[in-house]
């Protein structure tokens, strides 16, 4: 091979790379997954429409009466399709669709589905909630967190597999948005009420 036809080959290899390299998330999902399992979303696929509570990619969580009201941070959790559906476990084998235990989302942590390293998001939220639909749900040990904990696991999103409900727990806690200021309402003025009982009591008494 000539100098000339060298330095074709060349430029066209780096035309590739710099191609692959300027499509940003893209080139990560690609890198990391089967190509069978590639799905690209675009950014409207991450719309959010409150009124008719679609979260697309996203962790839900909604409180749960007198649970929330003592412990701000303890609450019912979901994880949502790429339609924005919320899957959540709510019950003993049973997996609810479109409409989450206890309520309404009161906040949301929207993540990005190209940081699934391992499966393709919908399959892995799907496969998590087939397998809870065997389960006895278990309010310490094996509930609601568990079975968002499972979904992230099987897709390795941010190339994790060690999720857990302690670790959802507080990431939800300090990251998630909330959905309007009643659901500000719903999470902290029961507990301030609370909490101004138990002051005023102890100095009465």
């Amino acid at each position: 091979m000539d100098e000339s036809s060298s330095a074709s080959e060349g430029n066209r290899n780096y035309g590739t790379t710099s191609q692959v390299e300027d499509s940003g998330e893209a080139v990560s999902t690609i890198s990391r997954m089967p190509e069978s399992k590639i799905t690209m979303y675009s950014e409207s696929s991450y719309r959010v429409d409150k009124d008719k509570n679609r979260y697309p990619f996203s962790i839900v969580w909604t409180p749960i009466p007198l649970l929330t009201w003592l412990f701000p941070f303890i609450g019912h959790m979901g994880i949502c399709m790429s339609s924005g559906i919320i899957r959540d476990f709510a019950g003993p084998y049973y997996v609810s669709e479109d409409c989450m235990g206890f309520g309404n989302p009161t906040r949301y942590l929207q993540l990005r589905a190209s940081n699934a390293r391992k499966e393709n998001w919908d399959i892995a939220v799907s496969s998590a909630s087939e397998e809870y639909k065997h389960r006895m749900h278990n309010l310490c040990c094996d509930n609601c967190h568990s079975h968002v904990a499972m979904a992230l696991n099987m897709m390795e999103y941010n190339g994790s597999n060690s999720w857990n409900m302690f670790k959802l727990c507080f990431w939800v806690f300090f990251r998630a948005k909330f959905v309007s200021f009643g659901g500000v309402l719903k999470q902290w003025l029961p507990f301030f009420i609370f909490l101004a009982i138990i002051i005023c009591l102890a100095v009465l008494l």
